[in-house]
């Protein structure tokens, strides 16, 4: 072995790089202190240091915060802006069109409390789900779901009536009860389109289920009260498919068009000043929203919350740039997609920004 006692350069300038300086206003990383007694805000207001997911849900929280603040009187008048807009009145009150989107497992969760309180107090402009996340609120309005466990056994299950979503449980007979509640309603909507000539559409028949509901604790009873358009691309593909399938044989004949939807939907993108995508999960209710935001040269803030990943070049698992590749979010828009599981994050981006705001303003 050699007995020479000097540093070897190599291994100097390899360890020893030199650094730039970080750009003024660079985020620093320090996690919250809790020797202070720190309030909910004050703890989800230092996730944007903590690193990793953290800063990405410190980040959504920013976006929606930014999406919900924004008025047209922010931005200047353009040369070709409509009579309508130049109004400063109507500028201050046009604020950016809110689309949530979610998957039906999400509203078997507790979110759909969280959801239903976004659509009671008019906090989002469009909703777009799956089927099971519109049937899924009407059946537990008629029997509960209940916790369960990700590791019971499927044939134990079945063979007792029970359907696992995940840790959740919901009895068979909760489906029984909502085709004896939906049967005549098909049934009544079928004998308006023969008297009346109505043809209905998955978001008119959602407004109509909603109001049939009655009941508060129902997304959709708000919805519908509220005039907030629900669309479902994919009406067919859940229970309420097993319904109308069902239907078609008691009482055949009724219609339900997809196509006259798409028009509404991609309008509600068109002719918006701005808009914002909030997006639990992926599939369906992702690409329609943001398909629907492309007519438009892309949404202005995005916030994805999901667990894929993007290498099997899934839709569910595409980050936002992605999208903006395909011009479904714009290139000077602020978008962040948190990898999540949305019944952990959700809750806390909503007592941050929805709901820190609607207690703050009572």
């Amino acid at each position: 072995m050699s007995n020479n006692t000097e540093q070897p350069n190599g291994a100097l300038d390899a360890v020893f790089v030199e650094s730039v300086e970080m750009p003024e206003g660079s985020v620093l990383i320090q996690g919250p202190d809790f020797n202070k007694e720190l309030t909910l805000s004050q703890l989800l207001g230092a996730y944007k240091q903590i690193g990793y997911q953290g800063s990405s849900l410190g980040e959504s929280i920013e976006i929606i915060k930014e999406m919900r603040k924004w008025r047209l009187s922010d931005e200047p008048i353009n040369e070709d802006e409509a009579k309508d807009f130049l109004d400063p009145e109507i500028r201050k009150q046009t604020k950016c069109k809110i689309f949530l989107g979610y998957t039906s497992n999400l509203v078997s969760s507790g979110l759909r409390e969280i959801i239903r309180f976004l659509a009671q107090h008019k906090m989002v402009d469009v909703i777009v789900s799956s089927a099971g996340g519109v049937e899924e609120d009407f059946i537990k309005c008629l029997a509960p779901t209940y916790l369960g466990d990700f590791a019971l056994d499927g044939t134990a299950l079945r063979k007792k009536g029970l359907n696992r979503i995940g840790n959740l449980l919901v009895p068979n007979n909760n489906y029984c009860k909502f085709e004896d509640w939906i049967i005549p309603i098909f049934d009544e909507m079928l004998k308006e389109q023969k008297e009346k000539g109505i043809i209905w559409t998955p978001s008119s028949m959602i407004h109509r289920l909603g109001k049939e509901i009655n009941d508060e604790s129902s997304i959709y009873y708000w919805t519908s009260k509220n005039d907030i358009p629900v669309f479902c691309p994919a009406i067919t593909d859940g229970s309420l498919g097993d319904m109308i399938y069902f239907h078609s044989y008691k009482n055949p004949g009724l219609i339900v068009d997809i196509a006259a939807d798409i028009k509404l939907m991609n309008n509600q993108a068109v002719f918006a000043k701005k808009t914002g995508m909030i997006i639990l999960g992926g599939g369906i209710i992702k690409h329609h929203i943001c398909n629907a935001n492309l007519m438009r040269n892309g949404a202005d803030y995005a916030v994805y919350i999901n667990t894929g990943q993007e290498f099997d070049g899934s839709d569910a698992g595409a980050r936002p740039d992605e999208a903006v590749s395909w011009g479904k979010i714009r290139l000077n828009s602020r978008s962040c997609k948190v990898y999540a599981d949305a019944t952990l994050v959700f809750p806390l981006i909503v007592a941050e920004t929805f709901a820190k705001e609607f207690h703050q303003n009572k």
